[in-house]
């Protein structure tokens, strides 16, 4: 959809959302407000924009608006993640660029579904690759994460520093070269190069192997394949993995392990059961 024939749903959107605003949590003054909301005023003047100008952008005469006004109109609104987004959209016909926020955990609900994957181990990720959460099938076939400080628990890490992790992969270095391609996209796509810098640092100075394969520049989707596994007691785990964006949650993403075959989910079973 371009600017132009969004601009009287970008006015619309604008005006419901001024509307709904408490100006007592603002500072504002309640009395002599004939209209529920912020002056158009007042917004204008949070957003460090000319009153007028906001006036003639909710009446659709404005023009386009840069995407930094749309950001100062945003925070002027305290609009959440979503409402910006939308915010944008119908502004410039497109989304805002990407602001990297860390994880900030999962909720309850959501581990309830981890947890309901009774045999598909099943974690939840950061963009920079640190296991934020885990089910109790993840424990007995991937990691147990839960003894693992919370800064070890990073699947760069892990790949390239954990003797155990690497064992069993059958074929490590196809693995690993996957691993870091899909890394490198994931933390270009949330804007957290920069935060990433130090742990790729840490790991070019451990491993010659990582410095190899990042310096190669590869990228790839995390997307859903095939997955072999050497067990130290369960033996060979084929499995299929997917990978999933939670919804309203762009700092997390969610990757299940299934088995592929009944024997392998057998084999998961007995594992959770003897241990």
């Amino acid at each position: 959809m371009s600017p132009t024939a969004s601009g009287n749903l970008l006015g619309t959107y604008l005006k419901d959302r001024r509307a709904k605003l408490d100006p007592a949590s603002f500072g504002l003054p309640l009395k002599r407000r004939r209209t529920p909301g912020l002056r158009r005023e007042e917004v204008a003047q949070r957003a460090n924009v000319s009153a007028t100008w906001y006036t003639w952008l909710e009446q659709g005469r404005g023009g386009a608006p840069s995407a930094d006004v749309l950001d100062r109109i945003a925070r002027a609104m305290m609009l959440t993640e979503v409402e910006r987004e939308h915010l944008f959209l119908l502004g410039l016909g497109r989304p805002p660029e990407v602001r990297y926020h860390p994880a900030e955990g999962v909720t309850p609900r959501l581990q309830r579904v981890l947890d309901a994957l009774e045999v598909s181990p099943a974690f939840v990720k950061t963009p920079t690759w640190d296991v934020v959460a885990w089910n109790r099938a993840a424990t007995v076939v991937l990691t147990d994460y839960g003894k693992l400080e919370a800064s070890e628990r990073n699947i760069l890490r892990l790949i390239f520093r954990d003797a155990h992790v690497r064992a069993a992969q059958p074929s490590w270095e196809h693995v690993a070269r996957f691993v870091v391609a899909a890394f490198r996209a994931d933390v270009a796509r949330a804007g957290a190069i920069q935060k990433v810098q130090s742990l790729v640092d840490e790991l070019c100075g451990l491993s010659p192997e990582f410095e190899m394969m990042w310096r190669d520049n590869d990228v790839r989707t995390y997307g859903d394949g095939a997955k072999v596994l050497q067990h130290p007691i369960a033996g060979r785990l084929a499995m299929e993995y997917s990978a999933f964006a939670v919804d309203g949650r762009p700092d997390l993403g969610l990757v299940i392990y299934n088995p592929a075959t009944t024997d392998d989910a057998e084999k998961i079973r007995l594992l959770i059961k003897s241990t």
